[in-house]
């Protein structure tokens, strides 16, 4: 049996924490389907099969591939080369399936984040008139506030965050009578997912997403959890230079592989 590797474990970490409504188990590969939500949240995690033959790979992505045509979505996969069989980037590329979506995991040490987060929001241009504000459970004002910059269907979102039981924090920045930033973390055995992070655009450049990230560093040292991890599109610049100011660095790339 071949031990599960740290980029596998954080990686289905951040799938439980943004858990999709269906999911089943395949050889290891775990199947997951999350109507009206993010695409990315139905991926394939195909974290097993690293000594199977080529025969046992091509039956595992023609499971995955029935699976999604029977939900009538694309068959999408989430290729972390650290996590996933070696063979079988080259066999879904011979099956016609593109390359897409450069993305970054993250991790940094939750005391480094929390000093730098702290020092950041303190130098901000509007840091007297910040005030953070910690949940244990999504409140309809920091919904809206996520829903109102990231759009979308709001209801399949909400019943997603219903079904997430591991222990977690939501933060909301508020400026004056207005929620302007938000952002939240799960806890699991000794780590911190950071989800969700949206500052609505009047609000940006004033450290109300440090005064978030802040927060949620606080509530992971004080639940135990010594290490943070996030994922952020390489594209989105302002993101990866906000995260970098405040500690964290490349564990290591993924991609996403579709077939439509």
């Amino acid at each position: 049996m071949v031990q599960k590797s740290l980029a596998a474990e954080l990686q289905e970490r951040a799938a439980r924490a943004v858990p999709a409504e269906f999911g089943e188990r395949v050889g290891g590969w775990w199947l997951r389907h999350a109507p009206g939500c993010s695409w990315w949240i139905g991926s394939v995690l195909p974290h097993g099969g690293h000594e199977a033959s080529q025969a046992e790979l091509e039956a595992l992505i023609a499971a995955a591939e029935a699976y999604t045509a029977e939900r009538g979505i694309p068959t999408l996969l989430q290729m972390t080369p650290e996590a996933v069989p070696p063979r079988l980037d080259a066999l879904l590329a011979a099956r016609g399936y593109e390359r897409q979506v450069p993305v970054s995991l993250q991790t940094a040490t939750t005391s480094e984040v929390l000093a730098l987060a702290q020092r950041g929001s303190e130098r901000g241009p509007e840091r007297g008139s910040l005030r953070v504000r910690l949940d244990k459970h999504p409140t309809r004002e920091w919904f809206e506030a996520w829903s109102a910059v990231v759009g979308g269907d709001p209801e399949p979102r909400w019943r997603l965050l219903q079904r997430i039981t591991e222990a977690g924090a939501y933060a909301s920045v508020e400026l004056g009578d207005e929620t302007v930033a938000v952002g939240r973390a799960v806890a699991e055995d000794g780590w911190a997912g950071v989800f969700n992070m949206a500052t609505r655009p009047e609000a940006r450049g004033k450290g109300a997403a440090g005064a978030v990230i802040a927060a949620l560093a606080d509530w992971a040292a004080v639940n135990d959890a010594a290490r943070m991890y996030l994922q952020v599109e390489q594209e989105n610049e302002g993101a990866v230079r906000l995260y970098a100011r405040v500690g964290f660095s490349e564990m290591f790339p993924f991609y996403f592989r579709v077939k439509e």
